[in-house]
């Protein structure tokens, strides 16, 4: 296993908490001096926090810069920003390109799918989870084309519920199991890309947490429930998982793999 990822450009979506600003403190550790590191969520005040800990850690010392965009990528103007800043942070020395799709939404997990007659609520829900999803991916290989001695890399922060069924969580499961697929299309028409689907739940994060204190079908709560209770992973740990995946650099491209299959 190689002990770091290169001199890096990596773009971090939601960023600002839970497993995303694990990622991002867990990768400072693994790219070299000179890499630089774009931190999107919709929080600048925790953005900011994240910004500061990093400038400040051993890694920022010597020479890692982090840059925080604050931004809502359900808005046009959201991944066009992130877009930007990451051109801006980019520079000939660096030899990997990385994006981490981390941001998501659990959508209303109260209700069923003869609830949804609103249009507008669920194209809102989309847009931020599977249309930014793919348009930032997508500007990303445009700015970042193949190129000699530049690697890229692509990686999907999945989940159990982009291949399983779960009752009131409709949207949820539809947008995770639509950002799978997109990977593996991905995979087959850029075979110089790395592209990863990687599923680190459960984890004790506000997103399970208004999981368990919301989803309206009760067999599926009891299931969850259980699982928090039993098989509960902590951010660093999952984290660890899927840095120890990209630095070993084996899997195949377009994989779906959950930390339970590791």
């Amino acid at each position: 296993m190689s002990s770091s990822m290169g001199r890096v450009l990596c773009i971090i979506t939601g960023a600002s908490r839970g497993f995303g600003r694990t990622v991002a403190l867990q990768m400072s550790r693994v790219v070299k001096p000179g890499s630089a590191l774009v931190l999107t969520a919709r929080s600048a005040d925790d953005l900011r926090a994240l910004q500061e800990e990093l400038t400040a850690s051993e890694a920022g010392r010597a020479g890692l810069k982090a840059v925080s965009v604050p931004a809502d990528l359900g808005l046009k103007e959201g991944p066009e920003r992130v877009l930007k800043e990451a051109r801006d942070a980019f520079n000939e020395d660096m030899d990997h390109v990385i994006l981490i799709n981390n941001a998501g939404s659990l959508g209303d997990v109260s209700r069923f799918i003869r609830d949804f007659t609103n249009m507008a609520e669920v194209n809102s829900y989309m847009s931020f989870n599977v249309t930014s999803f793919l348009c930032l991916t997508a500007g990303i290989l445009q700015r970042f084309p193949q190129c000699p001695g530049l690697k890229r890399t692509v990686v999907d922060v999945s989940t159990m519920a982009a291949m399983r069924a779960f009752p009131s969580w409709v949207l949820y499961c539809s947008s995770k199991a639509t950002r799978v697929m997109m990977m593996k299309v991905l995979a087959q028409e850029e075979p110089d890309l790395r592209v990863l689907s990687y599923a680190p739940s459960p984890m004790d994060t506000a997103l399970l947490r208004d999981a368990l204190s919301k989803t309206a079908h009760s067999g599926h709560k009891r299931m969850m429930c259980d699982l928090a209770s039993t098989r509960m992973f902590t951010c660093e740990y999952s984290c660890a998982q899927m840095m120890k995946l990209l630095l070993d650099d084996k899997y195949t491209s377009g994989d779906h793999i959950d930390i339970f299959d590791l």
